[in-house]
């Protein structure tokens, strides 16, 4: 079954609602966006995370002595890197701890897909290109792209790591693009939420869109 991970929680109310649901993952996001959460902040929506809810780290350019302390204190259990991080950093990163990491690419043509597939990483995950912005712009990209590049990875018989699939994602269309990808996970952010605040509601209808 296709996996869930609501990304972007800010505050305790977040946590309680995805509790409720119990998605697969959940996303603080580190980077310098309207989403940001300070160390402290995630602390403690950590501690009032379900057990079997995974955290994920979002980081762009983060130093990686950040990152190792937040896996270390237990505050993230994957690192998810959406910038121009380098195989040599991933490695570095999986050295230090035990973390699973997801590598982020913004999808633009099929041979940029095919070029920044990541041998170190555990996963993959394909967002919206947009200029100036790493993610979470709540826009789609069209699938016709990664399907083509997928697709002429399978052709030279390469490897085709899991992957997480984002951008402008709701309750009216995941369906259709897990249908289309076969993605490992879909990772939603804006689509479920309501002027900018997450909506239990939405919450609730998209991880069952997804499971039913």
């Amino acid at each position: 079954m296709t996996k869930v991970k609501i990304c972007g929680l800010k505050t305790l109310a977040d946590v309680e609602a995805v509790n409720r649901y119990l998605p697969d993952y959940i996303g603080f996001v580190f980077a310098n966006t309207k989403r940001y959460v300070t160390d402290e902040q995630a602390l403690a929506m950590k501690q009032a995370l379900a057990g079997r809810i995974k955290a994920v780290g979002v980081f762009v350019e983060e130093p990686l002595a950040h990152v190792v302390s937040l896996c270390e204190k237990g505050i993230i259990d994957i690192a998810q890197l959406h910038g121009s991080e380098s195989e040599e950093y991933i490695r570095a990163l999986k050295q230090k701890t035990d973390t699973c990491v997801i590598k982020a690419t913004r999808v633009q043509t099929p041979e940029q897909v095919f070029r920044v597939m990541s041998d170190e990483a555990d996963y993959m995950l394909f967002d919206t290109y947009n200029k100036g912005a790493p993610g979470g712009t709540g826009e789609r990209f069209p699938l016709e792209i990664l399907e083509k590049s997928l697709s002429d990875m399978a052709a030279q018989g390469r490897k085709i790591k899991p992957f997480f699939l984002a951008g402008g994602l709701d309750c009216e269309n995941v369906a259709e693009v897990i249908g289309r990808t076969e993605c490992f996970a879909v990772d939603v952010s804006t689509g479920v939420e309501t002027d900018g605040v997450k909506d239990e509601r939405k919450i609730k209808q998209f991880i069952e869109k997804v499971r039913g």
